[in-house]
């Protein structure tokens, strides 16, 4: 009776048992254990196992040049220009994290946020950010508006 749902089985012999390798003679598999008669793939895995293994050949990882070094420490920082401040910003509006996020000027993970002096300012803005370049400064200041320079660890003020 197939129809009752509780009474399902799987057809004979469509379930095999698992082979086990290496168990004598007798298991189908015993002896070389299905590796053939000696060779490099017979033995232990040894370097043929290793993901770069390039069939004997120096791995391309040893044929490359080795140059330069990159500090795992370093502070990722966040650039966002003076011109996109006043594309995307009001006059005399509060600029902090919470408000670049929301318009989308940094995006993914970061340390730190830099003003830079790229681009014209003639909107009064206050903005927050850990770093600013002299020229940045002296475009907020010019437009009428406040550079606030936050500590390294300390998060942007929300407005």
């Amino acid at each position: 009776m197939a129809d009752i749902l509780s009474k399902l089985q799987a057809p004979e012999g469509a379930i095999k048992g698992k082979t086990r390798v290496g168990r004598g003679v007798g298991s189908g598999l015993g002896k070389t254990a299905g590796r053939g008669q000696k060779g490099q793939k017979a033995r232990s895995t040894g370097n043929i196992g290793k993901k770069h293994f390039q069939g004997g050949q120096t791995p391309i990882q040893r044929r490359l040049p080795k140059r330069g070094f990159r500090n795992p420490l370093a502070a990722i920082v966040a650039n966002v220009n003076i011109g996109d401040l006043e594309v995307v910003f009001d006059n005399d509006a509060q600029v902090d994290l919470a408000a670049l996020r929301d318009k989308r000027l940094v995006q993914g993970r970061f340390d730190l946020i830099k003003v830079l002096g790229d681009g014209e300012l003639t909107k009064k803005l206050t903005v927050s950010a850990h770093r600013f370049s002299k020229s940045a400064i002296a475009k907020i200041e010019q437009a009428g508006g406040k550079a606030i320079v936050l500590a390294p660890g300390q998060a942007p003020a929300q407005a």
